[in-house]
């Protein structure tokens, strides 16, 4: 184990935020900071570097208990405004996902689909305050004889509400172009013909888990802002993939770490929950999620210093390649390069568009620090950080 000259622990970093002398400051306020005065001087001076990122995750989700009726009833079947939730849980327990789709959405059969309503818009109304129609059926049993209830809702009126989401937060992405000769429709967004654009997804320098590339602070109950809410990691993400080839500063070149997350939905706000339609792809739902990372030594401090030029991701063709299995990358760019507006591949600039939002993330970074500055947000320890 390396030896630091800088040594804290999470209680004496909760102290401080407790007595209102805690230091804080965002993962873009850090790069400078480790620049000019050394990792060493940084890690002692600062206690706390908040992080943001706000794009889509598709594997994220609800739990909702829609309340009993009388006489009672055993959902098999539920719907949020003809959107189905998955009722195989227990009683009147379901749980919706942000991809889930109307029961009448034609698709793609009139392609591109438009996919104008699905979970995750669902979770957007539920946590804006505004009515949902529920409609719920059943077989029937001894003990819970109704067949079929319907009635209108507001998230207020649910006994609980929990978002749940498997896959949030991926550490690193990789960007999309598309060589096909037509238009392609994907969860990337819409990729022109011919290398006309490539598409990213990341919030690269604020990006939570680049700030922490070995995960040495997050892990099982990491306190994080979730949705506008304060919750938790819980545990790795379902395509956690950590052993992926890594700059000599630790950040992955493709797509690795992943957290599995979880918050209350009525604690949190539609600014940073907000519904999706992906034409020809689907529904899915952009989320908002920051997570303050404990300068607990130097090297940590270093780590959290890493700037968008010492990000790099691959670029995949999602016109042919990448449907059909192929993960080959036809360039190495940085995020300084993406965020420039165009990158030079194959002999030619390409434009560069983003999915994720730098604006809301640097919004995060500074919400999650003023909480900490203020004593309404404390760090949580993990009982067991990220597998490696």
């Amino acid at each position: 184990m390396a030896k630091h000259q800088i040594n804290k622990t999470y209680a004496q970093i909760n102290e401080k935020i407790k007595r209102g002398d805690v230091v804080v400051v965002t993962a873009d306020e850090i790069i400078d900071i480790v620049r000019e005065e050394g990792p060493v001087e940084a890690a002692r001076r600062v206690d706390v570097v908040t992080t943001g990122t706000f794009a889509p995750m598709c594997s994220s989700g609800v739990f909702i208990n829609i309340g009993q009726s009388r006489p009672l009833i055993r959902t098999t079947k539920t719907f949020f405004n003809n959107v189905e939730a998955y009722s195989g849980v227990a009683a009147i327990d379901c749980y919706i996902g942000a991809t889930a789709v109307c029961e009448d959405d034609p698709l793609n059969k009139v392609y591109p689909g438009e996919f104008n309503y699905g979970g995750g818009h669902v979770i957007e109304d539920l946590v804006a305050g505004r009515t949902v129609h529920i409609k719920a059926g059943s077989y029937g049993t001894d003990c819970y004889p109704n067949r079929e209830i319907e009635r209108e809702v507001t998230l207020a009126d649910l006994p609980m509400a929990v978002m749940c989401n498997p896959r949030n937060a991926y550490q690193n992405y990789n960007a999309a172009i598309n060589t096909a000769n037509k238009t392609v429709y994907t969860y990337m967004g819409t990729l022109k013909p011919r290398g006309g654009n490539v598409n990213y997804c990341s919030a690269g320098q604020l990006s939570p888990l680049l700030n922490d590339p070995y995960y040495k602070t997050i892990g099982i109950g990491t306190r994080i802002f979730i949705g506008g809410a304060q919750g938790f990691v819980t545990g790795p993400g379902t395509q956690h993939n950590p052993g992926q080839i890594r700059t000599a500063g630790g950040v992955p070149v493709r797509p690795s770490g992943t957290i599995w997350t979880m918050g209350d939905l009525k604690q949190m706000s539609r600014d940073w929950v907000r519904g999706l339609s992906i034409r020809g792809y689907g529904c899915s739902l952009a989320l908002g999620i920051g997570i303050p990372i404990p300068i607990l030594n130097e090297e940590i401090a270093q780590y959290t210093a890493v700037s968008d030029e010492d990000i790099f991701t691959q670029v995949l063709d999602f016109g042919h390649n990448y449907p059909n299995g192929i993960f080959d990358s036809l360039g190495q760019v940085s995020y300084a390069q993406l965020r420039s507006g165009t990158i030079h591949l194959d002999g030619r600039d390409i434009q560069t568009v983003p999915l994720s939002s730098m604006v809301k993330a640097r919004q995060i970074a500074d919400i999650l620090k003023q909480w900490i500055r203020d004593g309404e947000f404390f760090l949580g320890e993990p009982q067991e950080t990220l597998p490696l």
